[in-house]
């Protein structure tokens, strides 16, 4: 079985709200995991979102060192923002930017997904396909980028968020939002092929639902994430030393965890949006398209066969490779084509 079904193999369920709660269910089976897993890819933005929020925190060590009853536990670079500024207005600013970015999401969604979804899946069904691979190119160019960037050993986007200015923040928003908006679409419309038989009313209904399921799952769990360091600073304040040493923990391992689900989102990146493009490919008919589709899931089906009980795993972990290949191959294509592209840019006279 591949990753992510296509739209043609979705099951039925009858009545609208049993497709609701059918496709809640499918959340947790290998079907959705391309598209689940695929928001990990946001994780990337947040986790950029969150070291701009928190003022580029860069000693660890002695972070944990100084978060004792009296002190906050935060050390910064060599700029001017102190600790107390940091407790004052960093978690604020972290759930007013996650806040932005989840009502992003949910407009995505409801003005720009449903409507054209519904339309075309009426109208013209043959094109979602087509708008499913460009967003699956663009997911694929973004991961490949930022793999090429960090292997430039280029850091510019690494400058703490002082350095940058207050427009930073607007850019980590704008650019998860966007993220969002393809990731969003693909499980919009996995979703839309469960209740494609369905009455429009009951497609809507089912589908407004989704989204705000969605949506709340994912940026819920993001709010806890960009909390968890000031959760450890406040424990790390208690006066029992179990506490303070669970707080120190959490304030040591987060910048951790962010590190590594900036390449985990990378990675997802380029495995949804290869994936996307190996679905859809031969989503038309056209058989030589569909090749690498047919070629990858008949391979992993052999693999899932063929190794007993840790088949499901190494199969899903196959056609995972695949699709994180073919995403970084046709990204660095994308990469390279407008890097040859010459941009003009515009100087103050």
């Amino acid at each position: 079985m591949s990753m992510a079904a296509r739209p043609s193999d979705a099951p039925r369920s009858e009545g609208g709200l049993s497709c609701v709660f059918y496709y809640l269910q499918l959340l947790f089976t290998e079907e959705a995991s391309m598209a689940i897993g695929g928001l990990i890819g946001l994780l990337d933005d947040i986790a950029a979102l969150a070291k701009l929020t928190a003022a580029s925190l860069d000693d660890v060590s002695a972070a944990a060192g100084r978060a004792t009853a009296k002190a906050a536990g935060v050390v910064v670079d060599d700029t001017a923002v102190t600790p107390q500024y940091l407790q004052g207005v960093a978690a604020e600013r972290e759930l007013s930017l996650v806040k932005q970015i989840a009502l992003g999401s949910i407009r995505n969604k409801l003005i720009f997904i449903l409507p054209v979804a519904l339309l075309l899946n009426h109208f013209l069904p043959a094109l979602l396909p087509i708008i499913l691979m460009i967003g699956g190119t663009y997911l694929a160019f973004e991961g490949a980028e930022k793999v090429w960037h960090k292997l430039s050993g280029k850091h510019d986007e690494d400058k703490p968020a002082v350095e940058k200015g207050p427009e930073a923040e607007k850019k980590i928003v704008s650019g998860a939002i966007r993220t969002d908006l393809i990731l969003s679409a693909e499980i919009m419309v996995i979703a839309l092929a469960t209740v494609s038989h369905q009455g429009v009313w009951s497609q809507l209904a089912s589908l407004v639902v989704v989204a705000f399921v969605i949506t709340l799952l994912v940026y819920g769990v993001v709010a806890l994430l960009v909390r968890m360091d000031d959760f450890g600073l406040k424990l790390a304040k208690r006066e029992s030393s179990g506490m303070q040493t669970l707080g120190r923990g959490l304030v040591t391992a987060m910048p951790k965890v962010l590190a590594t689900i900036s390449v985990v989102g990378t990675v997802a990146m380029l495995w949804v949006g290869g994936h996307i493009l190996m679905v859809n490919l031969g989503a038309d008919g056209t058989a030589w398209f569909n090749a690498p589709y047919e070629w990858v899931h008949h391979i992993e089906q052999g693999i899932s066969e063929a190794t007993g009980a840790l088949g499901g795993t190494l199969g899903w972990s196959f056609n995972t490779l695949c699709s994180a290949v073919i995403g970084f191959l046709v990204g660095s294509v994308v990469v390279g084509v407008l890097h040859l592209i010459p941009i003009k840019k515009a100087h103050a006279g």
